[in-house]
Order: C-alpha cells, then structure tokens, then sequence
C-alpha cells in the first residue's frame, strides 16, 4: 500500500539510526604499530617486542591506546618526548603535542636502556605507573620524569646497579618533583644509601628496597620516613641487606620495634656484621648486644666483643650440665660400690698371683744348685793320688 500523501514514509524513523551504525562501521580503527601486538584493541593492551631491531618507540602507536609494553627491544637511550614525536637524532616534538593523552601503564623493562634524558616522558600526562626495571642504566637527566604530575607507581628494579654515585645524585633529583608518587620499588641496585628524595615523597606508600647493600637506617633517615598533616607513613621493605649489628644499628632497632607493620619483612632482617651475630634476626637482638669498639664511630663493629648476658647464660647452662652429668656418675658408681669392691679386689688378686709367679722364678734362677757344671779344659789330664806326679 502506497504512504498517504502527507504521512511519513515508514523509514523515517529508522534512517537517523540506521545512519549513525553505518558511520560507525565505516569508521576505520586505529592500526596496531608495526612489529607490536595489540591484545583486545589498542584502548586495552599494546605489546611489542622486536628483539633488537626496535631502536626507539613505535610512533604510529593509536592514539586512544591505554597500556603500552615493550620488552626485549633495544632503545639505549630515550631523548626527550621520545612519545610524543622526538626521534632518535635528538629533534624534539612541539611542547604541547600530547599523542598519547590516555596511556596510563607504560612497561619498558628489559630494553638495554641505558640513558633517559631530561623529558623522557614528554607527552604523557595521563601516564600513573612506569616500569623501567631490569635496564642498565648509566644516566639518568634531572628532569627526566617531568611532566607527570599523574605518576603513582616508579620501578627501577635492578636498573641502577650500573651507574655508581652519580646516578644516585641524578636519581635524588629526578624523584623529587614526584608529588604524587605511591609506590616506588629500588630492589636490586647495591644501593649503600637509599635518595633522600624518596624518603620525602609526601605521598608514598611503600618504598622497596629489599636485595640492596644497605648497612643500615641513620636517626635522619627515620625521622624522613615519618609523616605530619595526616599523611599515610610509608612501608618499607628492607629484607636481604647487609645489615651492621653495631651501636649504629640500635635507632633502626627502636624504631623497628615501635613501628613493625611498616616493614613487613622485619622477621627477615639479619645481621651480616660482626661475625659473631651473622646472620642473627635482628628483632631477636637487644640493644646492649650491639655495641662498638673505640673509635669505631661508624657503627660497624667488626671486631667487638658481644658476650653478652645471652652468651652468658649459655655459660651458665653449659656448667649446670656438666654438673649433672658429674652427678649422674657419681650415684652410678655408689649404686656399683659393692660390684666394684668385689671387682677391685679380683683384681688385687690376681695382680698378686701374677707376682708371686714372678718371684718363684727368679729364686728357681738364682740358686746356685741348679747351676749346670763346667767341663774340663782340652788338653789337660786328670791326675788322680797315686800317680806320684
């Protein structure tokens, strides 16, 4: 049946709609880098890994993507914005070009990186945790994580053992516009001190610094850990360090024991020094155990003397168990006493006997009687009384 003159055609209300899928259809979806592999569409997970022919970031990474991966690459050195346009000759993109305004995770560990300059991560506002673990780096800029202001999580999880001092002056100043900061992981970097920086990120909330070559947590270093305002005390973890069990240890100690669900690994700390404490708990230890020689103003306390009221005690113990055991041996042998008479005296016995048979023959070998007679000489005659020579 023909539409009445002026009603409506019956697709009428359906063209709006059926318009709005066709442009969405027709619409082409952001293209995954090459050499990356994109898992549920670029907005989820973007994941490269090229072996050693990726030199510098993929720049043709979707703009909406929210999680980008490169692991097994070879990048060396990240120049500035090297997100956001920069490229590996040094150019660096426009300042307020943001190509990656919605990546929020950005993992680069095992890529050779081995310098991050200043403005790295240019272009990333949105960016709340990077992953820069298992890298070696030598360098590292002073701004090089600015422009983050969205930054909660910061790994650097065996990636500093390389650079010595300098990187740890660099990465003191690199870590301290971080405001927003929660977590920040150090494990594995032989670190002997621990950026102050990071003791004064007023927002963290949990440092890791376990498998490191720390000695120890001065009284400054305590106090940076405790927050005023309100603000979350951060955790710390502090497991597998060479930890110096001298004077210098007995503010860590005090502070441990008031504060112990701020190190969840406290039962894990042991003492790696002096040799008489290795590897004692330290939470076991008291604090006149940890003393130091004079002179010794660093704490390490080598050679020191620990005998202490444990040590001590020990001795004591050992002596009442010597003395047991001597009594013991007494009331065996007075349980035994007539046993024994009747055994020493068997024994005098036969000690008597043996004796006298030895005497018996030494008379039998001493009398002259049993002597054997001498014979003649040869040659010489036996005269006899009537010879008459």
């Amino acid at each position: 049946m023909a539409p009445r003159a002026g009603q409506p055609g019956l697709w009428g209300p359906l063209l709006p709609g059926l318009l709005l899928v066709a442009a969405a259809l027709s619409r082409p979806a952001a293209p995954c880098p090459f050499q990356c592999y994109c898992f549920g569409g670029p907005k989820l997970l973007l994941r490269c890994a090229s072996g050693a022919e990726l030199r510098q970031p993929p720049r043709d990474v979707p703009p909406d993507a929210r999680n980008l991966t490169i692991v097994g690459a070879n990048l060396t050195v990240l120049r500035a914005a090297a997100f956001a346009g920069g490229d590996a000759d040094g150019e660096e993109a426009v300042e307020t070009s943001v190509r990656l305004p919605f990546l929020t995770a950005l993992r680069l560990t095992h890529n050779n990186i081995e310098v991050l300059e200043d403005g790295a991560f240019d272009g990333l506002p949105s960016l709340a945790a990077l992953d820069l673990s298992h890298n070696p780096l030598r360098a590292l800029g002073s701004g090089a994580f600015r422009g983050l202001p969205a930054l909660r999580s910061l790994q650097l999880n065996h990636a500093l053992a390389r650079g010595g001092p300098a990187l740890l002056d660099a990465l003191d100043a690199a870590l301290a516009p971080l405001a927003e900061l929660r977590l920040l992981g150090l494990s594995g970097n032989a670190l002997s001190r621990l950026p102050p920086a990071a003791l004064r990120l007023p927002r963290l909330e949990q440092l890791d610094a376990h498998l490191n070559a720390l000695a120890g947590l001065g009284p400054d270093e305590l106090r940076a850990l405790e927050r005023d305002g309100g603000l979350p005390e951060p955790r710390l973890l502090l497991a597998d360090n060479p930890l110096r069990c001298g004077c210098a240890a007995r503010p860590l100690l005090a502070w441990l024991r008031n504060a112990t669900e701020r190190v969840p690994d406290a039962r894990r700390l042991r003492c790696a020094t002096p040799r008489a404490l290795l590897d004692r708990p330290l939470l076991d230890l008291d604090e006149a155990r940890l003393r130091c020689a004079d002179g010794d103003a660093d704490g390490r306390g080598e050679e020191v003397d620990v005998t202490g009221p444990e040590l001590e005690a020990s001795y004591v113990f050992f002596g009442l168990v010597l003395a047991l055991i001597g009594l013991i041996f007494l009331m065996v042998l007075y349980l035994n006493r007539r046993g024994i008479q009747r055994w020493m005296r068997n024994l005098r016995e036969a000690c008597r006997d043996q004796m006298e048979g030895y005497h018996y023959r030494y008379e039998q070998d001493a009398d002259p009687r049993r002597a054997p007679a001498t014979s003649a000489p040869a040659g010489s005659r036996a005269t006899s009384p009537g010879s008459g020579l």
